[in-house]
């Protein structure tokens, strides 16, 4: 068992914030976040059960610059099992979190006032993933969406906080923020649908798993310990079946510079468009397949016409031209706001300019010609 994590790190006193983790069926879910026992906000720290551990992936999903707090719990005794493509099969009455947040910028005006309720927010920052690096008085929580593993498979839910506590809103929410830029974001928390939407990674069953909890995500130092993560996971007892750590193929990190430019990109795709564009998401239909797998050139849009020609297709004849990524489907989708045409659909108000850009020079540098 791990000590306590909060922002001012391990050995907190503070009783309501060792509690242990609860778990609800699906009948009795309650209002308030702070009931499930995972994380508890205070002025001076966001408190993690010792029973809820912090985890971090190679390469996130984007979602308007916001950063990231990952935790995973599993009941007493039981453990996750390995599966070497697909997402690890974790026991019943596990909890994934992720809350998001903005880190704050105290130098804007809008933040001269020290009773103001929304401040604005910095879209560049970063973070290391360990919450002992945080300052709450510095950060704005905007959501936590919930994972929970009921005996009939996965549900998702989304928490929206307000105050020191976040509280569940099944049908969503939509936030004007005003940005360190003087631009407001439009945030958008997804309904519990919404949430179901991307994590059917088999459009046919339409059977909700978890994205991020894959080998090729994991596989990089714990945001806490420093360790392998997946080494830490298995030596809590928590994941069974782990092969040795060379034979794990790794995704790469956005700022990876050791890494290949194409396993760089490939890595953005895979979390960011593979839970759609794989064999069996439901983008499937428009052949192109975007998740880490092994695929055709053709498959990942090089020199691939688009299946229906229409507003998404920007007036570009394919999804990737060799050499040539402002004459290409697919940065034009991810260039775009513009909610008919933008990709991913979901999840983005903003363009992740530093995805945008990796993934034009991975284009500009490849070879060929469509004829």
């Amino acid at each position: 068992m791990v000590c306590l994590m909060s922002l001012a790190g391990c050995g907190g006193s503070d009783a309501s914030a060792s509690r242990a983790v609860q778990f609800f069926p699906a009948s009795a879910y309650p209002q308030q976040l702070s009931a499930w026992g995972l994380l508890q906000a205070t002025p001076e720290a966001l408190q993690i059960s010792a029973d809820n551990h912090v985890y971090d992936l190679n390469t996130a999903l984007f979602t308007d610059y916001a950063l990231k707090l990952r935790t995973v719990y599993l009941p007493p005794n039981t453990s996750a099992t390995y599966q070497a493509n697909a997402s690890f099969d974790l026991p019943t009455g596990s909890i994934i979190s992720k809350t998001f947040f903005y880190q704050t910028d105290t130098s804007s005006p809008s933040n001269a006032n020290p009773s103001n309720a929304n401040p604005s927010v910095r879209l560049h920052a970063s973070w290391d993933g360990n919450p002992a690096s945080l300052d709450m008085t510095k950060l704005k929580l905007i959501e936590t969406r919930l994972l929970v593993k009921q005996a009939d498979g996965w549900d998702a839910l989304p928490y929206i906080w307000r105050g020191d506590d976040a509280y569940l809103a099944i049908t969503g929410d939509l936030f004007e923020l005003p940005t360190a830029t003087g631009n407001d974001l439009i945030y958008v928390v997804p309904t519990k649908n919404q949430c179901a939407s991307c994590h059917a990674e088999n459009h046919t069953t339409g059977e909700l798993v978890p994205i991020g909890i894959k080998a090729r995500h994991l596989h990089r130092p714990d945001p806490v310990h420093g360790q392998n993560q997946l080494t830490v996971w298995q030596q809590r007892g928590h994941l069974q079946g782990l092969p040795p750590l060379q034979d794990i193929v790794a995704n790469a990190g956005l700022y990876e510079d050791q890494a290949s430019l194409d396993h760089q990109a490939r890595s953005y795709l895979d979390i960011n468009c593979g839970h759609c564009h794989n064999p069996a998401g439901a983008a499937d239909t428009s052949g192109l397949l975007l998740d880490y797998q092994a695929h055709e050139p053709g498959a990942l849009g090089v020199c691939k016409p688009p299946i229906a020609a229409g507003r998404g297709s920007g007036g570009f004849l394919y999804s990737i031209v060799p050499g040539q990524a402002d004459a290409s489907i697919l940065t034009y989708r991810l260039s775009t706001t513009d909610p008919a045409t933008m990709m991913p659909e979901l999840g983005r108000s903003l363009v992740h300019e530093e995805g945008l850009d990796l993934i034009s020079r991975w284009i500009d540098a490849m070879s060929g010609v469509c004829l």
